[in-house]
């Protein structure tokens, strides 16, 4: 004898669904949004390089500061940081190397723009902060498991 409430018409999953990887939606959309800042961080910082060995007087330096490098050093730093992009296009494709390649690249980032201060302060700044949520989204998103 069946049951009065079961009906043979039932829609209910006959799994439970997935359980949650405790990913926030934040931090998913952080992702998307690091690769994103990541390929526009490299493809400008590569336009950075490229003017800074082009033109070694493109930059002018406000004060003193410790880290004295000559622009075509700094040129060719910003230039080899443009690998960046390739890493964001990795992490936009979903690949788990790029999102470690992208928070060791990030950070690298932060560093070299901390010691670029002295030459544009504000974008030095605005790269800081960008490095700094790149760096926490891709390290809290736990949609997809690290290895």
């Amino acid at each position: 004898m069946t049951s009065p409430t079961a009906s043979s018409h039932d829609t209910t999953p006959s799994s439970p669904t997935p359980p949650n990887r405790g990913g926030s939606p934040w931090a998913t959309g952080g992702t998307v949004f690091a690769g994103v800042l990541m390929l526009v961080y490299g493809v400008l910082a590569v336009f950075q390089g490229i003017a800074g060995i082009a033109h070694d007087d493109v930059y002018a330096r406000q004060g003193d500061y410790v880290f004295k490098f000559d622009l075509t050093t700094w040129g060719w730093i910003h230039l080899i940081l443009g690998v960046v992009a390739a890493a964001g296009l990795g992490i936009l494709m979903g690949n788990e190397w790029a999102r470690l390649l992208g928070v060791a690249l990030a950070a690298l980032a932060v560093i070299a723009n901390f010691a670029w201060l002295p030459y544009l302060p504000v974008w030095a700044i605005v790269n800081i902060a960008i490095g700094i949520f790149v760096i926490w989204a891709l390290c809290t998103d736990r949609s997809r498991s690290l290895g």
